[in-house]
């Protein structure tokens, strides 16, 4: 794997606009979680509709573009095929 790293070399109000949108982003992806706890046969497709809604629903969720939802959305599908495999390989 490739990484690269950097600094950022900001002022004190672009660190505060870039926390604020990863609380967002993390708002988003938790949310989604959470969808798909309360409706079990919720799949991938459903949760980015989903992240369209919080957007609507939501004014400091609508701030972000909708790529950034439908990436909150990825990656909390991701956490949810995750949670699935531990389960089922806790269960032998």
């Amino acid at each position: 794997m490739l990484v690269f790293e950097d600094k950022l070399e900001g002022k004190k109000q672009q660190y505060e606009r870039l926390d604020e949108a990863i609380r967002t982003a993390r708002f988003v992806r938790n949310s989604c979680i959470r969808y798909w706890m309360d409706n079990k046969v919720v799949g991938r497709y459903e949760l980015s509709a989903y992240c369209a809604v919080l957007g609507k629903e939501f004014p400091f969720a609508g701030k972000l573009n909708s790529q950034t939802r439908q990436a909150a959305a990825e990656r909390a599908w991701v956490s949810i095929i995750t949670l699935r495999r531990w389960l089922d390989v806790a269960r032998f």
